[in-house]
């Protein structure tokens, strides 16, 4: 059995100065045996970590489209942001990835989409993520979870660590798998457990990029 948090950033990412080391150490003292690295626009610190790691790494990446961010699932290479979010679906699709909704309903992070929108790209998302620790309400967690349901599709959940602390906020605890529709079909049977992360996190990214800004 997996103990797994599919949402995690390294200091690859512009707004988070997580070292890869020190999130296999985190891991290895919560006995978190896979992970999801989705950083935001890069994809290098997942390559890298999964090179280090001893456990289980999905190499995947958050791509910021006019509408909000798509996340890719096992992709092979680098997305560039700033796609529309139909070529960034279809350039995660060529790769044989999944296509992943972070937060999708989270008011200040989610996508800026109304019905007929979600109506025109639900039938290419592969899964929701149904928790994400970093939304400080509940009520969008519940909204993904009711449309994961109404629209048959899988749900992930994840920390979104920008920090080593943060990161097993959330353990999604599921059967083992070996290939994207393995991870499919395990998701289905995947418990979650997890709660919200202080909303202070917030202050830790925004003072990560300032950092790099200068």
């Amino acid at each position: 059995m997996l103990r797994a948090d599919f949402h995690i950033h390294t200091r690859y990412s512009m707004d988070c100065h997580n070292e890869l080391d020190e999130i296999v150490l985190r891991c290895q003292q919560l006995n978190i045996n896979c992970v999801a690295i989705s950083d935001h626009d890069a994809t290098e610190g997942a390559f890298k970590l999964k090179e280090i790691a001893p456990f289980k790494v999905i190499i995947a990446e958050e791509i910021l489209t006019p509408s909000g961010e798509v996340m890719g699932l096992f992709l092979k290479e680098h997305i560039a942001s700033g796609l529309s979010i139909e070529r960034a679906i279809d350039s995660i699709h060529a790769q044989g990835s999944l296509v992943c909704i972070p937060h999708p309903f989270d008011p200040l992070r989610g996508l800026r989409l109304n019905e007929e929108g979600w109506e025109h790209i639900i039938g290419q998302v592969d899964i929701l993520e149904v928790f994400n620790a970093r939304c400080p309400f509940g009520k969008p967690a519940t909204k993904a979870k009711s449309y994961a349901t109404r629209h048959n599709l899988p749900g992930t959940a994840g920390s979104d660590a920008h920090s080593i602390g943060e990161i097993g906020k959330v353990i999604v605890e599921m059967p083992d798998f070996d290939t994207p529709q393995e991870f499919l079909e395990s998701l289905r049977k995947a418990k979650i457990n997890g709660k919200r992360s202080s909303p202070l996190v917030h202050f830790n990214s925004t003072w990560s990029k300032i950092k790099k800004a200068f």
